[in-house]
């Protein structure tokens, strides 16, 4: 085995499917959670380090989660979503303000929209990396390393049936988890690789506001975040009617400078930020590069701004 798994790690991904996979006896099959992607390090003495999919470091945004991190083992690292669970759903938008919250009103979010950790793999235990491993010798372990443990920290389910799996598929949407996450047991932890295959009910997705671009009267195109991604998107142009919706909802909102993000075709542009309280349902098109366009928007969240 290799040494430490240390921060930052590059993390495995998935390719989208549009049919269930089947290969009897090879397959694993989890719910797919619509949240944050974290990595959390479990280091020595009180040390944890919660990582978002992108690098960027995001303990202080989850005090809750970092405290109950301790009650792992030392040179424990695990990959899984953080999500904010709401009206007996699974709400993006919550989690999304979580994660935008400042180190002082970080607390307080933990204690108003607490949040849970779905680990889905094991990257390393008792400080020895475990990525080379099988998925089905990682997943004895996560399981094994979870087992006493409890919320807000629990492993994702898992199955090998594809009878379970359909059943999960069609019926845990009530719950807000909208797919599932099909991995090889055979298969080491490939990071930065697309060797899982996710399968979903629609191309469309939830994704929270964090910006805009142009006029905030009438703004180009919104900046996005998407479920399992902390790196900002720019979407497509708005068209005429969603330029009007955006600019009469953005007014109410307080902005700021914000940062940079990639516009497909364009680069790096520089957005303003807005608080995370505005959802929109958005496709995502694959041609060269990944196109995301804004098909309406919802109403702004209460709360997690």
């Amino acid at each position: 085995m290799k040494g430490p798994v240390v921060p930052p790690v590059r993390v495995a991904l998935a390719e989208t499917v549009s049919t269930m996979p089947r290969e009897p006896g090879r397959l694993a099959y989890e719910p797919k959670f619509d949240g944050h992607r974290m990595v959390i390090f479990r280091g020595a003495g009180d040390e944890v380090v919660l990582q978002a999919r992108s690098g960027r470091v995001v303990t202080a945004a989850f005090p809750d989660i970092a405290e109950a991190a301790r009650a792992l083992p030392e040179g424990t690292v695990l990959d899984g979503e953080v999500v904010v669970w709401s009206g007996g759903r699974v709400d993006f938008a919550a989690v999304q303000g979580r994660a935008a919250a400042t180190p002082g009103r970080a607390p307080a979010f933990a204690r108003r929209l607490p949040a849970s950790y779905a680990a889905f793999d094991v990257l390393a235990a008792d400080g020895a990396d475990l990525r080379p491993l099988a998925y089905a010798r990682r997943r004895e372990r996560l399981v094994d390393l979870l087992a006493e443990l409890g919320p807000p920290i629990q492993a994702v389910p898992m199955t090998t049936d594809v009878a379970v799996a359909e059943d999960w598929f069609e019926t845990l949407t009530a719950a807000g988890i909208e797919g599932l996450v099909v991995k090889r047991l055979d298969q080491p932890y490939k990071a930065g690789t697309r060797a899982w295959r996710k399968l979903r009910h629609t191309d469309t997705r939830d994704a929270v506001v964090i910006g805009f671009t142009g006029p905030r009267k009438r703004p180009s195109a919104l900046v996005l975040v998407l479920p399992d991604d902390d790196t900002p998107v720019v979407s497509s142009p708005l068209p005429p009617p969603l330029r009007a919706r955006a600019g009469a909802t953005l007014r109410d909102l307080p902005t700021e400078p914000g940062g940079t993000a990639t516009a497909v075709g364009v680069g790096d542009i520089t957005y303003q930020s807005v608080p995370p309280r505005l959802r929109a349902e958005v496709a995502q098109g694959t041609t060269r590069h990944t196109v995301t366009t804004v098909l309406r928007l919802k109403e702004a969240e209460d709360g997690v701004g």
